[in-house]
């Protein structure tokens, strides 16, 4: 006889059984969460838009390229979806601030805020420039201190606790290639968020983790600027390169049910890169 969908737990309160039905579906139900995406059009961000659609979450794709952004909507709205669509650019305080407003005016307050979009053009350290130190962290670490900052507020507001999730990198633990001198600064800046963010949030309920993607084939990573990417980032590892589907999963856990007690984490999806 195959397993049930479900188990019971028998806890006991002063002596008063209380008896608990979980189902696999409630660990992932997310129905009427608004949950945003940054860079959702494509790459990882469309696959963690794509699963949390699946999950039932009312998603809203916020890229920069509105005309992508509203495609990947209507193609996820096809299969049954509930996606929309709204532009924004993570680089501009403007920008985020009237996103914010459209989105609490038109959708409602948001559950989870997914830190995706990011920039990771390559450059040696000794040809940095002062611009392109402050390109990336601007969209890499200033973007999501900004929206978290935003969130945080409707959240609050709301007072029904809610998720921030902000992908930082492997280049944090050793998957390095050359040129990433100022791209895994602003990862670090990333994750010094999220540890400062979840301590001071905790309080209203709001969980705050970081996913570590090892190294994925997307469009963006594909048309990433700079020198080649070699170095120890770039070799094998023992489970294969990961998917954007494999990153998606990890989001997926961090912003459902599965952990509402779990804050200040940092979960590595890297194919096994730290035992290679």
């Amino acid at each position: 006889m195959a397993e049930p969908l479900y188990r019971i737990l028998n806890v006991t309160f002063n002596a008063d059984p209380v008896i608990y039905s979980i189902t696999v579906d409630s660990l992932i139900d997310l129905s009427n969460k608004i949950c945003v995406v940054t860079g959702g059009s494509k790459g990882i961000g469309l696959a963690i838009a794509s699963l949390l659609a699946q999950a039932s979450a009312h998603v809203i794709i916020a890229d920069v390229d509105s005309t992508g952004a509203q495609q990947a909507a209507a193609d996820l709205n096809a299969k049954g979806a509930l996606v929309n669509a709204l532009e924004m650019d993570v680089s501009n305080e403007d920008s985020i601030l009237r996103f914010s407003q459209n989105l609490l005016e038109q959708f409602g307050s948001p559950w989870a805020l997914i830190n995706n979009a990011g920039l990771q053009d390559r450059q040696h350290f000794l040809d940095t420039s002062a611009q392109e130190w402050d390109r990336l962290h601007g969209v890499n670490a200033r973007g999501p201190f900004l929206l978290t900052r935003e969130f945080a507020r409707m959240m609050i507001t709301n007072a029904q606790g809610g998720r921030v999730v902000n992908l930082a990198s492997m280049v944090l633990q050793g998957g390095i290639v050359q040129g990433l001198v100022a791209y895994g600064a602003s990862k670090g800046a990333l994750l010094g968020l999220s540890q400062t963010t979840a301590y001071e949030l905790a309080e209203h309920g709001i969980t705050v983790n970081t996913v570590l993607p090892g190294g994925v084939a997307t469009p963006g990573a594909n048309a990433a600027k700079g020198p080649p990417a070699c170095g120890p980032g770039s070799r094998n590892v023992p489970l294969g390169r990961c998917e954007p589907k494999d990153i998606a999963s990890a989001v997926l856990y961090f912003v459902s049910p599965m952990a509402r007690r779990v804050t200040n984490q940092v979960l590595a999806v890297d194919g096994g890169f730290s035992v290679s």
